[in-house]
């Protein structure tokens, strides 16, 4: 009998611990397929994140500024307004593109539905926002440094400055620092200073000079790339029109060559400086200063303007022909004359209103 109970106290011990180990699977199952359908949910919301715009239906710019890590990235764009979404997520992703430690500062431009991985390949990329500046051909320093002292993007930093300050702060070994920059549009990121812009442009206008004089004609009555640059300018304010800035060089050369004064308008209003009210004189034309062409042989003491690369090959490369004359026709063209007789003509039908 006792052994009976006790065979009969075993088995339902056995079945007890059947029962528990049972209630254990299920609930270590339970909590399995929890932890699967949670993973299963992240992954389905990573992959969504992955492969959905994140960037909203317009373009937004992102600043990223020097020595932000990447929880300070993470704000930025939360400030930009862009969806708050789970740090693993982001780290994740940044893991699995290979970022890490390539993320560069600058601006950035986020275009409209850009999804996240395309975000991060492009702050990765270094493709910052570049900002735009012309200096336009015919434009004086002085205009210039009141263009770049105008521009919101560039960190000024020529307020105080000299003329010879900002010639040694960017290399140049010329004294005068008119004529120097190369006309043309320049590209550049936040951050770019005045006087980064203008080291630019300087050395451009270096490379185009240089690389024009090595091309140029034989026997120009000029001796030097710095004497082309001065006549260039010339050309440049006497004519806009490209096409016939070779012949307007052709002109100046054939005075050059013979001894004859240039007798150039714009060498002498800038000679006039503040001075010149728009209205220009006879007496003006006859009171000597270096810059005045009429009073003077040879070439202005420096350039009037920034010639553009098409003055400057004209000069180098001008137009053959006997003209030593021309006078504007009052439609931005000019009529170019052999002898004085013909150029006192034209002056007359085109300027004084006569036959």
């Amino acid at each position: 009998m006792a052994a009976a109970k006790k065979k009969t106290g075993q088995r339902r011990a056995q079945a007890g611990l059947l029962r528990r180990r049972a209630w254990v699977v299920l609930i270590m199952g339970a909590i399995g397929l929890t932890l699967a359908a949670v993973a299963l949910h992240g992954w389905h919301a990573y992959t969504r994140f992955k492969t959905e715009p994140y960037v909203g239906e317009r373009e937004l710019v992102l600043d990223l500024k020097q020595g932000t890590g990447f929880a300070g990235l993470l704000l930025e764009l939360e400030r930009l307004g862009l969806p708050k979404q789970p740090r693993w997520q982001w780290r994740l992703l940044e893991r699995e593109l290979g970022v890490a430690k390539n993320l560069k500062a600058g601006e950035y431009r986020l275009s409209a539905r850009m999804s996240a991985p395309d975000l991060l390949n492009l702050l990765a990329s270094g493709k910052v926002v570049q900002h735009r500046f012309t200096i336009l051909e015919g434009t004086r320093f002085a205009e210039l440094r009141l263009s770049l002292a105008a521009d919101p993007v560039l960190t000024q930093t020529l307020d105080g400055l000299s003329e010879t300050e900002v010639l040694a702060q960017i290399g140049a070994t010329q004294s005068s620092a008119e004529g120097l920059f190369l006309p043309e549009t320049y590209h550049f990121p936040r951050g770019f200073s005045d006087l980064d812009l203008l080291s630019k442009a300087y050395w451009a206008m270096q490379r185009e000079l240089n690389r024009a004089w090595e091309a140029r004609e034989a026997d120009l009555p000029l001796d030097d790339p710095y004497a082309a640059l001065i006549l260039a300018s010339v050309v440049e304010k006497e004519s806009g029109a490209i096409e016939e800035q070779p012949m307007v060089a052709g002109v100046f050369i054939n005075r050059l060559r013979i001894g004859m004064r240039l007798q150039s308008d714009p060498t002498v209003i800038y000679g006039l400086g503040d001075a010149f009210d728009g209205n220009l004189r006879r007496v003006h034309l006859r009171t000597d200063n270096p810059y005045n062409s009429y009073t003077r042989g040879g070439l202005p003491p420096t350039p009037i303007a920034m010639p553009g690369p098409a003055a400057i090959r004209a000069v180098l490369h001008p137009a053959e022909t006997e003209a030593l004359y021309f006078v504007s026709r009052g439609d931005g063209r000019h009529q170019f004359s052999r002898t004085l007789k013909e150029h006192n003509r034209a002056v007359r039908k085109y300027q004084l209103g006569g036959g």
